[in-house]
């Protein structure tokens, strides 16, 4: 069963200490889950659960984006770690962890999307907003009390609102952005700041 909750400080290692590589420097978050990936690989079930619990947010954030149906939310998360715990014999770590399971995230949410388009729709107006607000954190620096940011993402373009998402809100660097989205490096900056534009234009709206 993945966890619920989330620790609210920076990935640890098993022992509860601040996580370092052979030669005794200190490992940035990215390649301490990197190194939990490649444990839990090995059969280190310990590695797994800090694995799991270290992503489970990002992963949550990201499916909320891209996914149409608020409902399914939780399943896509839930999918994706099984996707990924099911596909960690082929985890080599040439890229991080975290770039590698927000792949599988996007295919998941892809592979949902195609299989709805078989089916007959329930809903012709998905709440999707509902979902990505409880997945985003609350009082983000840098927008007015009282604007939901949320809304305002829900007004841009499917391809930008994803490079804003991957890269100002995950942190995901230019480059893992890029491998994910399938575009050039170019094309995610351009996204991005086409997006900053729209949303400091929507902000300028909301508060004139």
């Amino acid at each position: 069963m993945i966890p619920s909750t989330l620790p609210g400080s920076p990935p640890t290692s098993c022992s509860g200490s601040a996580s370092y590589s052979a030669s005794g420097k200190a490992m940035s978050t990215d390649e301490s889950v990197t190194a939990w990936a490649l444990a839990a690989r090995g059969g280190d079930a310990r590695a797994v659960e800090q694995l799991v619990r270290a992503l489970q947010r990002d992963v949550l954030r990201y499916v909320a984006h891209l996914c149409a149906d608020p409902q399914a939310v939780d399943d896509l998360a839930q999918d994706t770690f099984l996707r990924a715990l099911g596909s960690l014999h082929r985890f080599e770590g040439r890229s991080s962890a975290r770039s590698w399971l927000l792949s599988i995230a996007r295919r998941a949410v892809i592979d949902s999307y195609r299989y709805t388009a078989a089916r007959p729709r329930l809903s012709d107006v998905p709440d999707w907003q509902s979902a990505v607000e409880r997945a985003q954190p609350r009082d983000l620096p840098g927008f007015d009390e009282g604007v939901a940011l949320v809304d305002l993402l829900g007004l841009l373009p499917v391809e930008r609102r994803e490079a804003f998402v991957l890269t100002q809100l995950l942190g995901l660097p230019y480059a893992d952005a890029a491998a994910l989205s399938g575009c050039p490096v170019g094309t995610v900056r351009s996204r991005v700041a086409r997006a900053r534009a729209t949303l400091l234009d929507l902000l300028a709206e909301a508060a004139a």
